[in-house]
């Protein structure tokens, strides 16, 4: 026998369940950044381990054609500092580092409102006059 479900029903389990998944996958983040931090202040790893992790996932990645080009050691040095903040649990660098991807997602949001400009074919504009001089109307460039 079928069952019916309304769409409101369907769309509220949905959304519980993001929200699940949402909570779920914070408290695993920060079960990961606790265990971190106990390894990196016992000693086990440190910065250099990190790079070389980083560097060993993006080839693997890779190697499976996940990525298209390994990234250069510069993004990768990046992207293990970042990591190591984390780790390391440097608030003061942290908020800086968010407030700056805050400053360049502004820019470009701030780039993206800018009127735009379109410039059409001659063949276009021609058309358009040729439609226009029949109305006794002429575009003006």
């Amino acid at each position: 026998m079928p069952m019916q479900i309304g769409l409101e029903d369907l769309l509220g389990a949905l959304v519980s369940g993001v929200e699940e998944a949402k909570i779920e996958s914070e408290n695993q983040k920060s079960r990961f950044n606790v265990m971190f931090r106990v390894l990196y202040k016992k000693g086990i790893f440190n910065e250099n381990d990190v790079f070389e992790a980083i560097k060993d996932e993006n080839k693997i990645l890779l190697e499976l054609g996940l990525i298209e080009k390994m990234p250069d050691d510069t993004a990768l040095k990046a992207a293990a500092d970042n990591l190591m903040l984390w780790i390391k649990g440097d608030t003061d660098e942290i908020k800086k580092s968010v407030e700056k991807i805050q400053q360049r997602l502004k820019a470009a949001a701030e780039q993206q409102n800018k009127p735009k400009i379109d410039v059409a074919p001659a063949g276009v504009l021609n058309e358009l006059d040729r439609i226009g001089a029949a109305n006794n109307k002429k575009i003006i460039l």
